[in-house]
């Protein structure tokens, strides 16, 4: 049973930016790159041919991902959110009681989770025990590696635009 896709208003314009490309532009490229390769000759022995037919059948695949998650998606709205307790569209900062380091993180559905800048997934360890916590508190974070970590939320903003 498909789960629901949880999106901020970005996160929703950059699936369907890749989406248009997707369907319009790549499929184009494909399509003319297998034309391209059947000129080739025998198809049954044409690599050319079958490297394009797998490229077609990857971007279809993903176009058919990003249909789904577009369909399945929940947005999440600036007026819907609140500083007082962590959500989803919710930018947490947050300080590690062992190390001193204040980190500052934006809670986002698996969709647009992107630890490299700092987007966590509403469904990630960190992000699901942030999840529903006010300012002040010390949450304790079990990680896959190493002792749990104990972070204290310092403040809470409102991530959207």
């Amino acid at each position: 049973m498909p789960k629901d896709v949880i999106l901020t208003p970005e996160g929703l314009q950059k699936l369907r930016d890749e989406l248009e490309l997707l369907s319009t532009a790549r499929r184009r490229e494909v399509a003319e790159r297998i034309k391209e390769a059947r000129e080739f000759g025998d198809i049954s022995e044409n690599s050319e041919y079958d490297d394009a037919k797998n490229e077609q059948a990857m971007l279809e695949s993903r176009i058919a991902l990003l249909q789904e998650k577009l369909r399945m998606a929940t947005v999440i709205e600036t007026k819907d959110l609140s500083t007082d307790v962590v959500q989803v569209g919710s930018v947490v900062h947050v300080k590690d009681e062992k190390t001193g380091k204040s980190v500052k993180y934006t809670i986002v559905g698996s969709a647009e989770a992107n630890p490299e800048e700092a987007k966590l997934s509403n469904e990630s360890p960190v992000g699901r025990a942030l999840l529903g916590h006010r300012r002040n508190d010390t949450v304790a974070v079990t990680v896959p590696r190493g002792p749990a970590r104990k972070l204290k939320i310092t403040k809470i903003d409102i991530g959207l635009k």
